[in-house]
């Protein structure tokens, strides 16, 4: 039997950078290295088509194609939301924010048609500044969508360990 040794396990008290966790539904965009390949586009568990679409989250995509091929070659994955999904925001539109908030906070960077979700805190892991945001956001409400008072939660990206850990402001027993 070959030898497998035991992975490092990542310090704890490491740096974090706490989102806004959006109440929407997951998307996904592939853009493939050959420019000639058309992007794929899919939802938390699945390829989707305009005929097979999740909230029309492919039939937009489809649209903005030339716009979204300039995330470069790769999966990205962002929240699908607004108008007519799950907590609507207050908006009248739909939006698509993308997860990876070190490549995409710069709107010089990234797609117009995009968004990038809200970046709420950084700093070293500590659980009484984790729960500060959260309280934060309670009082503050969505940074997503300024005056909207019914937020859903945060995301806790721990760098060292490469994880992410979601906190939602109700039922998170």
């Amino acid at each position: 039997m070959e030898f497998v040794g035991f992975h490092k396990i990542p310090r704890l008290f490491r740096d974090i950078t706490i989102t806004e966790k959006i109440d929407g539904t997951n998307g996904c965009i592939y853009v493939p290295e050959d420019p000639e390949q058309r992007i794929l586009v899919g939802s938390k568990t699945r390829w989707i088509t305009p005929e097979t679409d999740n909230y029309r989250f492919a039939k937009w995509a489809y649209e903005n194609w030339l716009e979204l091929r300039k995330l470069g070659p790769g999966l990205h994955f962002g929240e699908w939301w607004g108008q007519g999904i799950q907590r609507n925001y207050g908006l009248k539109e739909k939006r698509f924010s993308l997860f990876n908030v070190a490549k995409w906070s710069d709107p010089a960077v990234r797609p117009v048609c995009c968004h990038v979700v809200p970046v709420l805190a950084t700093g070293l892991f500590d659980t009484g500044f984790v729960k500060n945001t959260m309280i934060n956001l309670m009082l503050t409400g969505s940074a997503a969508a300024p005056g909207f008072m019914q937020p859903e939660g945060i995301v806790v990206f721990h760098k060292a360990g490469n994880l992410l850990f979601k906190a939602t402001l109700e039922k998170d027993e």
